[in-house]
């Protein structure tokens, strides 16, 4: 990748690193306080927006899980780099 693609991959790689970052730290969270309704709704607040993001961003990129958690495009994409680990 080069360029303007390289930037966009990298904020929206950057964006989903953030938002699952608020997800754990939620998820601690709610292991100590699981009646907090307003962490509670928060939480599954992000994680749409999170699942919706990395359909959006495995569309334009290639998938960012493997072992059947993300959908390939033929040819197997999983060749390709580079892998969001990489970034």
């Amino acid at each position: 990748m080069a360029g303007k693609k390289q930037e966009m991959y990298d904020e929206q790689l950057l964006q989903l690193q953030e938002i699952d970052f608020v997800l754990l730290e939620l998820n601690l969270y709610l292991d100590t306080h699981p009646g907090d309704i307003q962490a509670i709704q928060q939480y599954n607040q992000l994680a749409m927006k999170r699942k919706q993001m990395q359909m959006e961003f495995e569309a334009a990129y290639g998938p960012l899980l493997h072992y059947g958690q993300s959908y390939t495009k033929y040819p197997f994409q999983w060749i390709e780099s580079p892998w969001p680990w990489q970034v």
